[in-house]
């Protein structure tokens, strides 16, 4: 994985200058916008998207079955509530999107197929200038700004991850990744072998079983899942109470987000009894005859890496009733008909789906430059993960490992709307983060320390991120419970900001 190039394109016919650039119409991108609308009426915005439709993720990724996995009482907007089951299929996620585009009139904000390559900063003129692509019309379009929100998400929509397995060349069948699932894909009453045991293995795989011949998960090792009813009883309750939805959507977010701090606290401090939680979830659908040391107890702690929500103990229910089987075991090579792993086991398969995560999309890809000189993301240290030292009038927005996205989105929202107001107060132009004088001589590290959190997507692309130092401030810390607190209380004022 390598950093992307600054490109050039033929000049556009002219040039459209907005205060605000959004990169993305997904959820980060179009709560973006929502904020700009009620807190900074009159700004001048405008939202690129790539895809022909807003969604991100929710609109490329056409598997079947896919749904959220986290509960749509959190990862929906505070300002906005939800009203179906926690898990959400892409479909009910879209639809509430698109409401909330329709109600707040951001669809006049949108540009959809539009491809961005460049982004070059000027100190000079205070201004970002926007190269991108109409994809449908092949036109080349410039826009200015005067500050950058990156709302992109971050993963490559194009292409998932898929390992160079020996032999790959050899296999008579299929092979497909989630991540682009072929409209024409027909697997009735097929053998399938699913590679991967996260979120998207068992999402995909009570969604088929029923009507392949049968479906192999096979994992390397295993992951953590939360099974549980696809209800969240507090909502229902206060729904018979005839309480006001808007009543509820707060009173149940911050029920959820109470009792994630409890279980996120609980797995740091009591790893054991959490993981003997866990895995006894899990072994009340499977029963007590299963294997559930080889197939179901990872080598990690709790929290090491995202755990799942199994809505009604999907995936285990198929696996207990014979539609579905779990083998624990690495590929050692791809045969003609199927897999052959390193314990010498042989996996025939009519199709073979590649559920083995995705390609981290740092900045969208797109080839920056400050003053002329092309941008190393890597050599930049973040501030609180969402602006870097040496990048004036930009935002990253990434969200939480341990909580829904959207908490940060909505966060990182009214940050943003702050400082633009507090650049307007103070007649500044430009704003950008440096390290104080008592961070002189920090400790700089990776982005994310990797005994905290180290998902595979993150490791193969960590030498492209910025760095870290060993003061919070200086920190993706991934603390929602914190974060909602301290976010808000920034000194826009102190000395880690330099106005101009």
């Amino acid at each position: 994985m390598t950093a992307p190039d600054v490109t050039s394109s033929p000049p556009p016919a002219a040039t459209e200058h907005f205060d605000v650039l959004i990169v993305g119409a997904g959820i980060s991108g179009v709560g973006g916008a929502y904020h700009l609308l009620h807190q900074r009426p009159g700004a001048r915005f405008v939202i690129l998207e790539a895809l022909d439709s807003f969604g991100g993720t929710w609109w490329m990724h056409r598997y079947p079955g896919i749904r959220s996995d986290s509960d749509l009482h959190t990862f929906g907007y505070r300002f906005k509530p939800w009203r179906g089951t926690p898990i959400a299929t892409a479909e009910e996620i879209l639809r509430y999107m698109g409401e909330v585009i329709e109600e707040n009139g951001i669809a006049q904000h949108i540009r959809y197929n539009h491809r961005i390559s460049a982004a070059r900063w000027s100190r000079a003129d205070n201004l970002w200038t926007i190269e991108a692509t109409n994809t449908e019309t092949g036109e080349a379009k410039r826009f200015t700004a005067g500050f950058l929100w990156m709302c992109q998400g971050y993963y490559r929509h194009a292409e998932g991850y898929t390992p160079e397995w020996p032999g790959m060349e050899r296999y008579q069948g299929r092979i497909v990744h989630p991540q682009t699932w072929p409209e024409d894909l027909d697997y009735k009453g097929k053998h399938v072998l699913v590679i991967g045991s996260g979120a998207t293995a068992a999402t995909l795989i009570p969604a088929i079983a029923g009507d392949c011949a049968h479906v192999t998960m096979l994992q390397r090792s295993p992951t953590y899942f939360i099974p549980g009813r696809n209800r969240n009883d507090l909502a229902e309750t206060l729904r018979e109470l005839q309480i006001d939805e808007t009543w509820i959507h707060e009173i149940v977010r911050r029920k959820i987000l109470h009792d994630q701090a409890l279980f996120t606290k609980r797995a740091q401090e009591e790893p054991e009894a959490v993981k003997r939680e866990l895995l006894g979830m899990v072994r009340a659908y499977l029963g007590d005859e299963f294997d559930m040391e080889t197939h179901f107890t990872p080598h990690y702690r709790p929290w090491q890496q995202r755990l799942a929500f199994v809505p009604d103990g999907d995936i285990f229910k198929g696996i207990r009733s014979g539609k579905a089987s779990v083998v624990t075991d690495e590929v050692d090579t791809f045969t003609e008909q199927g897999i052959r792993t390193k314990s010498g086991q042989e996996l025939e398969a009519d199709i073979i789906i590649t559920a083995t995560g995705f390609n981290m999309s740092v900045l969208g890809d797109i080839g920056f430059e400050i003053d002329g000189k092309p941008m190393n993301f890597a050599d930049t240290i973040t501030y609180r993960g969402m602006m870097f030292t040496g990048i004036p009038n930009m935002l990253w927005v990434f969200g939480y490992f341990r909580a829904s996205w959207t908490l940060r989105a909505d966060l990182l929202a009214d940050f943003v709307c702050r400082l633009l107001a507090h650049m307007e107060q103070k007649g500044a132009k430009r704003v950008e983060v440096r390290l104080r004088p008592e961070d002189a001589g920090m400790t700089l590290l990776p982005w994310i320390d990797p005994d905290n959190f180290n998902p595979g997507y993150l490791m193969r692309a960590m030498e492209l991120l910025p760095k870290r130092g060993d003061k919070r401030e200086w920190q993706h810390t991934q603390d929602y419970w914190r974060e909602k607190d301290e976010i808000p209380a920034i000194d826009l004022d102190g000395p880690e900001f330099v106005y101009a």
